[in-house]
């Protein structure tokens, strides 16, 4: 039996050290949540005890709809969205070879280079984990990137 991508102990586990990266590294950082495609939380920060799933469903139809956009303006695939108000600024970034996308809000004081740069990095490093970690690999530690 498979056990579904959002309840992957691994992937849950490897996504909780990245957000909590993430959270160490910006103190602007407001939330952040990795989800799956379609729509089920994997990982967060801060932690709720019950997620309602409404920020992860509504995030994978804005990711979904950003790679429509992507495909039919012949693109190639998207890679991230950005959703920027007054309040802050929100970064959903595709993680590769994984149907999940990392969504970050960070405060207003946050640049949206900055985001970019800090969510980017965080994708890259997942990515790279899961496809050379394997099942047996041993977890190693969160990337540290300049913001």
């Amino acid at each position: 039996m498979t056990v579904p991508v959002h309840q992957d102990p691994r992937l849950v586990a490897r996504g909780a050290e990245v957000l909590a990266g993430i959270s160490e590294l910006c103190p602007s950082l407001v939330s952040a949540t990795l989800l799956t495609d379609d729509g089920f939380t994997v990982a967060q920060v801060p932690q709720e005890e019950e997620p309602d799933g409404r920020l992860s469903s509504m995030a994978s139809s804005v990711q979904a709809l950003g790679d429509a956009v992507a495909r039919q303006l012949d693109m190639g695939e998207g890679d991230y969205v950005v959703i920027a108000g007054e309040g802050g600024v929100l970064v959903q970034r595709r993680i590769r070879g994984l149907p999940v996308v990392l969504a970050a809000q960070f405060g207003a004081d946050e640049s949206v280079a900055s985001a970019l740069s800090v969510t980017r990095a965080s994708a890259e490093w997942l990515a790279a984990e899961w496809s050379t970690a394997g099942a047996d690999a041993p977890r190693s530690r969160a990337p540290r990137h300049s913001a």
